[in-house]
């Protein structure tokens, strides 16, 4: 019998950590986060990471997993996303995947398998010192050689997942495409549902600004300067996330405070477009959107009436 999967993906600021909470409660469901930022300790406002208070009483895993100067791959996170899922079902609880980082969750449903390429610390730092010589198309440009639908797929601006298709193809000698194809063609080991949480586009922007504005008034930039403080660079690939960088770069004297925070804001909601664009491009998800609802408790039941049309609830 397969385990049981329960997914709430969507963008940033739409409110899926809220949500995850309330239909855990309902459910008996634990989060495992699926975000690339709240694994690492000691960046809580930067990353929206929820207080023990606003949990509820839910338990959450895959946060504060690491330090910033640590990696973390897809492949760590099916790694350790997998136990946890073997974990919570052993309990008879659901596991209930949160968060927008689509490459992770499609980790869990694809088997995307990449144990046979390396992290490669040297290789992805001499990437990104290319990136800042000659600008992220030249790197971008690099992947056409080797894997042209990865170029296709992927923006020059990320960075990050260009090095890795990059990186794939230097340890596999076959492009990550090719893996990714290959795992589509295997059953998925889980008995799921994926839910995708959306918002009129107006909206969410505006929520992605008011959001921005509560970590700074909570103290995002002594968060910052305390991670400097403890020896954390902005080379570190942590420290190269949302909120991050841009403040860093106001620390530095790069920007004012107001080019920064217009920065975050302006670098948030183009994040928000691509995670958008990534859900959309899957056949799998289940939209919900959420201002055709009046509250959370509403959506909480509409998903809880799909789902049980999909898997059987606790």
């Amino acid at each position: 019998m397969k385990q049981k999967l329960c997914i709430i993906a969507g963008p940033t600021a739409v409110g899926k950590s809220s949500i995850a909470i309330q239909l855990a409660k309902k459910i008996s469901g634990e989060i495992i986060s699926a975000d690339s930022a709240q694994v690492y300790k000691y960046m809580d406002i930067g990353t929206a990471k929820l207080s023990k208070d606003e949990m509820e009483g839910i338990k959450h895993y895959m946060l504060n997993e690491l330090y910033p100067n640590e990696s973390f791959s897809v492949a760590l996170f099916r790694e350790k996303a997998e136990k946890y899922i073997d974990k919570i079902n052993a309990k008879g609880n659901l596991p209930i995947i949160a968060g927008g980082t689509g490459l992770y969750i499609n980790s869990l449903l694809n088997n995307l398998d990449f144990t046979d390429s390396i992290i490669d610390e040297d290789y992805r730092s001499k990437m990104r010192g290319i990136s800042i010589e000659k600008g992220n198309k030249y790197v971008h440009n690099m992947l056409k050689d080797v894997d042209e639908v990865s170029y296709n797929k992927l923006h020059p601006n990320d960075l990050k997942r260009i090095i890795r298709a990059l990186e794939v193809y230097k340890h596999t000698s076959k492009p990550i495409s090719y893996f990714q194809l290959m795992s589509k063609q295997q059953p998925c080991k889980y008995e799921y549902v994926y839910i995708c949480l959306n918002m009129k586009r107006s909206k969410l922007y505006d929520r992605i600004d008011n959001r921005v504005d509560q970590m700074l008034q909570s103290g995002l930039i002594d968060e910052v300067r305390k991670l400097m403080e403890m020896g954390y660079s902005k080379d570190c690939t942590a420290l190269q996330a949302l909120g991050y960088k841009e403040i860093i770069e106001y620390i530095q004297g790069i920007y004012s405070l107001e080019e920064a925070i217009n920065l975050l804001k302006r670098n948030t909601r183009r994040f928000a477009k691509r995670q958008l664009t990534w859900f959309r491009n899957d056949k799998r998800v289940f939209w919900i959107n959420v201002d055709n609802y009046p509250c959370f408790d509403h959506i909480v039941e509409n998903i809880i009436r799909y789902a049980a049309g999909k898997i059987s609830l606790i």
